[in-house]
């Protein structure tokens, strides 16, 4: 068990006693377990992925829901809203039915816990993603405790360690599903324990939910916040006039408008391209490379990554120095971010040359969303490029102005960040809660039997 998750235990979880008498379970992981448990193989409480000849005899016109691997919830749960004719499914699907324990075989899905307990199939049947494996409990075990067993924390970290292939393909086989020794208590401790892990984790999930529904909340008031201001300025009382353009509208009179190719020139970013004499360098060391993989939606300012030019050689872009802006094209599209180290970017970014604006507030500006409204779309990404970015238009206020403008927005979109980092602590406190309870009930380790009556 994480050092996390222990901590949680030893705080959140003491009120619940542990069982009178205990056991050596004979499994280092597991440890003790109550007296009256068991330990077997899930081969020997389960089958494992029922094949679909069982509903050979129904019609080919009888619905039944269908479960791509987005329909899997993380730590339970399915969505159910899409169904299909059985004749085009039956073939080159994964079955189960109701009652059934699905488990994403596949990461990283696996890892982040998606699999389910399924309930509520169009007429008791599914077909749903091939990178899921299937349990069918037997009469000895009860279908919600096989499930929380394959959510508890060790299922999923033995698991992790027991994957097999290479990259985004690595898999759990179906005989390390077969071969996990589960703890087993007695049948009705069986049904006790799913039905106190049923509420606990519900009422989890529902306080989880409302957390995640107030950041929403504060992310949208924090950009409103920013809209407003890089828009319409401080002064409630400035006059106004119309920009001419579709997402700014009314403007601060003494403002200009300007497309951002006006205020310096637009340039994409490039892939190194390997050379014997790597030649960006400075008094600390190399120029540092940056993927999107290093930009992170939340952040604004780039302090480090994790490789140097001198790594992989010559980038064909020009090196940014520190307090640059640039602009993600790929990736968490239209992302604007700050360097503060000497660095070469990857050409899923664009970056401005020679400009001569205040860059916290152009970095502003393209936070907000704004100015990417109307621009053409390749599915559901935006077609961002130099020339989009550059003809778009922003708003210029005088340069004094800028400046209050950003003092502003540093001080309250800050006020809001720090809410949102309360808020998002809270809710990882809580899923390592969850966790937590899943794996002390299902390996013994508290007693919920009176609490689940």
């Amino acid at each position: 068990m994480s050092e996390t998750i222990e901590t949680v235990l030893k705080g959140e979880l003491r009120r619940f006693k542990a069982y009178p008498t205990y056991k050596d379970s004979g499994i280092e992981w597991l440890g003790e377990i109550p007296a009256d448990w068991e330990v077997k193989r899930l081969r020997y409480v389960s089958d494992s992925n029922p094949v679909a000849s069982e509903v050979r005899s129904l019609p080919g016109d009888t619905e039944v829901s269908f479960v791509p691997m987005e329909a899997v919830g993380e730590n339970g749960g399915l969505a159910l809203e899409t169904t299909k004719l059985l004749t085009d499914v039956k073939a080159g699907y994964t079955y189960f039915r109701d009652g059934d324990v699905v488990i994403a075989k596949i990461m990283p899905c696996f890892e982040n816990g998606k699999g389910a307990l399924a309930d509520g199939l169009t007429n008791g049947i599914a077909f749903g993603t091939t990178e899921l494996h299937v349990l069918r409990t037997k009469a000895e075990a009860d279908a919600g405790f096989a499930f929380y067993v394959t959510l508890s924390d060790a299922f999923r970290k033995i698991g992790e360690a027991d994957m097999y292939g290479a990259g985004g393909q690595k898999r759990i086989s179906e005989t390390f599903v077969r071969d996990f020794r589960m703890p087993l208590p007695p049948l009705l401790e069986q049904r006790a324990i799913a039905k106190f892990l049923d509420g606990e984790t519900a009422r989890i999930d529902t306080l989880v939910a409302r957390k995640k529904r107030l950041i929403t909340l504060l992310q949208e008031r924090r950009s409103a916040l920013i809209t407003r201001a890089v828009t319409r300025g401080l002064n409630p009382a400035a006059p106004m006039k119309d920009s001419g353009v579709e997402w700014l509208g009314e403007i601060p009179a003494h403002w200009e408008v300007k497309r951002v190719k006006r205020l310096c020139q637009v340039r994409r970013g490039a892939s190194p391209r390997p050379i014997d004499d790597p030649v960006y360098f400075d008094d600390e060391g190399e120029y540092a490379w940056v993927r999107i993989a290093d930009v992170t939606a939340s952040e604004r300012y780039l302090e480090r990554t994790t490789q140097r030019m001198s790594d992989i050689g010559k980038a064909l872009s020009v090196p940014l120095e520190p307090g640059e802006l640039f602009v993600s094209i790929a990736g968490t599209v239209g992302k604007p971010i700050i360097t503060r180290i000497k660095c070469c970017i990857h050409d899923g970014f664009v970056y401005f040359v020679n400009l001569n604006e205040h860059r916290e507030y152009l970095f502003y500006v393209f936070s907000c969303g704004e100015p990417y409204k109307g621009l053409g779309k390749i599915g559901t990404q935006l077609n961002l490029n130099t020339d989009t970015i550059g003809n778009i238009v922003v708003p210029r206020p005088p340069e004094e102005e800028q400046e209050d403008i950003v003092s502003f927005l540093d001080r309250r979109a800050s006020f809001i960040d720090s809410l949102i980092g309360s808020v998002g602590s809270a809710i990882y406190r809580l899923q390592e809660l969850r966790t937590a309870l899943i794996s002390a009930a299902v390996t013994g380790k508290i007693d919920v039997r009176e609490t689940a009556q």
